[in-house]
């Protein structure tokens, strides 16, 4: 397993983004992606309701309850590994949610910039 698999966006170790709900796309608490995860899980955001309603509007109902993936359906202030190209079409959309950067993934820095992460920093992090 190479270093960069457990590496964050700032260069240090890749800490969980959460365990309740348990996400990550292989379901471990981390952003980590690797083979089959075509949607690159990589951002650790803390969702607002804003953005997930901004989220379904685009087709991607975050807030919906699906057990047959394991998916409970996320709540305002929830944490959970978003698709690196979804955060960004927020971006875009002027909707983005915070990101923790400690725990996103530094392959996200393939689609995004590290300065628009740290613009959407969580608060606790923002100085870092």
């Amino acid at each position: 397993m190479s270093e960069s698999v457990r590496t964050n966006v700032l260069g240090g170790k890749l800490l969980p983004c959460c365990f309740s709900p348990m996400t990550g796309f292989y379901r471990d608490g981390y952003c980590r992606t690797g083979p089959g995860d075509y949607g690159l899980h990589t951002v650790c955001i803390e969702a607002t309701a804003e953005f997930l309603a901004f989220s379904r509007a685009a087709g991607n109902d975050l807030s919906t309850p699906m057990p047959q993936y394991q998916f409970p359906g996320l709540q305002p202030g929830d944490r959970w590994c978003l698709c690196v190209t979804r955060w960004k079409e927020a971006l875009e959309a002027g909707m983005a949610p915070a990101v923790v950067l400690s725990a996103t993934h530094i392959s996200a820095l393939e689609f995004v910039s590290l300065e628009d992460l740290q613009r959407h920093a969580v608060k606790e992090e923002a100085g870092g």
